[in-house]
């Protein structure tokens, strides 16, 4: 029998300017500073323009250290290039899988065919936290297309779950996070019910992107809100109450201390300002784009 978790707080994604292009942040905020080991949520659905070259547009050249900037792509894409030679376009049902490690400069572009594809770009990135162990550790860049991301189905052909990390009904992700996490995106018709068997120790929350879902015996849960999750069962169950898009993210807490200042994610305020100083002096590489 499986036992359904109870919702511990529902977080609206209020609307931001990032660098003057709009998102949608539902953690942190005052409600919720962090969901251990996800650090921070942002949702963009953003039309590119077409007045200026993709080469300027999205998110130019900044730094990481310390975590794994993940981009989970749902229209359009996202040309990744990096201070390690990485130079790779991700397309919608994609995902662009970074752990920063010891510090890594990037850039976040839409491709240079943005405008044959919809000229729009929708995505999700989630700041995952790296163990202090591995905080240090080499960067890596995992880039994973819409075709190698296995696929769960319900039966009645309502529910489709995308397995990235971690593991779904024996059904494992190809990328391979530092630490025990699943994320999965789901297409769900009305209707459509499933039920998320996670580990008890996980903290989970799903955002919804659109439509409306019933966690079975607790609330609904409407687009653009999360619902964090209380460690009180073995999963979550789900019904389509409107055709809904949902991203779910579920992580083993690491329990360690917090030092964040805009892209570097630490363990203590020492560790930070070398962050600044390597950045500063141009150990994190240096990314020239062509």
């Amino acid at each position: 029998m499986n036992t359904n978790r109870t919702i511990k707080s529902i977080l609206y994604a209020q609307p931001m300017d990032m660098g003057g292009m709009p998102i949608r942040q539902p953690f942190p905020s005052r409600k919720a500073e962090q969901i251990d080991p996800f650090l921070l949520l942002h949702h963009a659905d953003i039309k590119v323009p077409t007045h200026v070259d993709t080469k300027h547009a999205g998110v130019g050249p900044h730094p990481h250290r310390g975590f794994s900037p993940v981009s989970f792509i749902f229209k359009g894409g996202v040309h990744h290039r990096d201070s390690r030679g990485n130079d790779n376009v991700i397309y919608a049902g994609g995902t662009q899988w970074m752990n920063a490690g010891m510090g890594v400069i990037h850039s976040e572009r839409p491709p240079d065919n943005i405008h044959e594809t919809g000229g729009r770009q929708e995505l999700i990135q989630l700041w995952v936290n790296t163990p202090a162990k591995h905080k240090m550790d080499i960067p890596a860049y995992h880039p994973l297309t819409a075709e190698e991301t296995p696929v769960v189905k319900t039966t009645d052909g309502l529910t489709t779950i995308h397995v990235i990390a971690g593991k779904l009904n024996d059904v494992e992700g190809p990328i391979k996070p530092l630490s025990p996490v699943n994320t999965f995106t789901a297409e769900m018709k009305k209707g459509g019910k499933f039920f998320f068997g996670i580990p008890s120790t996980h903290n989970a929350f799903i955002y919804m992107m659109d439509g409306k879902v019933q966690v079975t015996g607790d609330s609904e849960v409407d687009g653009k809100y999360v619902a964090v999750f209380n460690n009180d069962g073995e999963g979550f169950e789900l019904e389509a109450l409107e055709d809904t898009h949902v991203f779910i993210g579920t992580g083993e807490p690491l329990n360690e201390p917090v030092a964040s200042h805009g892209p570097f994610v630490m363990n203590n305020q020492t560790e930070l300002m070398e962050a600044f100083r390597d950045y500063q002096q141009g150990k994190m590489g240096i990314l020239i784009e062509e």
